[in-house]
């Protein structure tokens, strides 16, 4: 059967790895630490990232990026969006032929305002780039690795390689594939669900209850439903697994390690200290920015990314910010939604 490679040995790297081992594929696994590589070669953990769990031996680690690379036609990208530019530009002196690359890193580029399948596309231009496709999701890493049920969605400009790496990750046990022709949508409901999710966990840091996340949760899709539409997306796209699925999971879950930052902000910590403790990236920090970028130059509203970006970036009070959420000028909800599908009878 084909090989595959993943480039990026982190919890979602590896744990997505185990799904097509079990799917009888045999895995080139890339991370740039040999002693990691080691690990999963000898010992088949990974116990940084994936504690408690045992590797297939199907998963086999490289150091060496251009060796993991060879005869590939398939890569999934696995790295931190911060890195995604670094790590391509490293690919491109490997290739021989061309390849497509999954995407299943979640955020949007600060300045450029890009998503992740343009980044690909402006850093892979050539005759060595044969197709991107997205996959996003509600999708715990821990979960995955446990073989726990799990939906995605996979998404792509086309739509038949889409379906391939759909047959390609598809598990009747336990990870479930759907297809989605908005490739927008898709990617804009993965990068900012985890703003939502840092705010969520604020609300629990500081105390407050269920109703509060309710309200965060709601009123952080129809933002995401705001400016997914302002940029072409389909505000449908927003109702389904990339939309309000993986809100639910990222804001309720402490596996989010976007929820469990905003938990520790929440408690008085600092945005520095937050970042030092968590040990691996917090998407929605970088992503913050970038929609409160992208809500100013599309003339977009969107309060509670407002609110954080000031915590994050300005220091305000996480109280203070909440409160000036709570005491906004009264609209009507329905009028919100009508507008984002345009719409103006309901």
């Amino acid at each position: 059967m084909e090989q595959i490679a993943v480039l990026g040995a982190g919890s979602w790297g590896t744990a997505l790895a185990m799904v097509l081992a079990d799917n009888g594929y045999t895995v080139r696994l890339w991370g740039h630490r040999q002693d990691q590589m080691d690990e999963i070669n000898k010992k088949h953990t990974n116990k940084k990232y994936l504690p408690g769990i045992q590797l297939p031996e199907a998963i086999v680690g490289y150091a060496d990026l251009c060796e993991a690379l060879t005869d590939m036609e398939t890569v999934v990208l696995a790295v931190p969006t911060k890195a995604i530019r670094e790590v391509l530009r490293k690919v491109r002196p490997c290739l021989s032929k061309p390849i497509t690359i999954v995407t299943v890193s979640k955020g949007i580029e600060p300045d450029t305002h890009k998503r992740i399948s343009e980044i690909i596309e402006e850093e892979m231009a050539g005759p060595f780039l044969k197709d991107v496709v997205v996959l996003s999701g509600p999708s715990h890493a821990e979960e995955v690795s446990r073989r726990q049920p799990t939906t995605v969605t996979v998404s792509s400009k086309n739509m038949e390689a889409a379906e391939r790496i759909q047959d390609l990750f598809m598990n009747h046990h336990y990870f479930r594939v759907y297809t989605n022709p908005d490739l927008i949508g898709v990617e804009i409901g993965g990068a900012l669900k985890n703003i939502i999710a840092l705010a969520a966990g604020i609300t629990d840091g500081l105390g407050y209850g269920d109703n509060a996340k309710a309200a965060l949760i709601t009123r952080g899709l129809a933002e995401i439903a705001r400016l997914g539409s302002a940029l072409g997306a389909n505000p449908l796209t927003f109702a389904g697994l990339t939309g309000i699925g993986d809100l639910i999971v990222t804001c309720t879950s402490v596996h989010s390690r976007n929820w469990r930052a905003g938990n520790l902000l929440g408690k008085g910590k600092s945005l520095d200290e937050v970042l030092e403790n968590m040990g691996m990236v917090v998407e929605g920090v970088r992503t913050t920015k970038a929609a409160y970028q992208l809500a100013k130059k599309m003339n977009v509203e969107m309060p509670i990314t407002i609110a954080l970006y000031d915590v994050l970036f300005n220091g305000k009070d996480p109280k203070a910010a909440v409160d000036s959420l709570m005491s906004r000028v009264k609209t009507h909800e329905m009028e919100d939604l009508s507008n984002i599908l345009g719409e103006r009878q309901y």
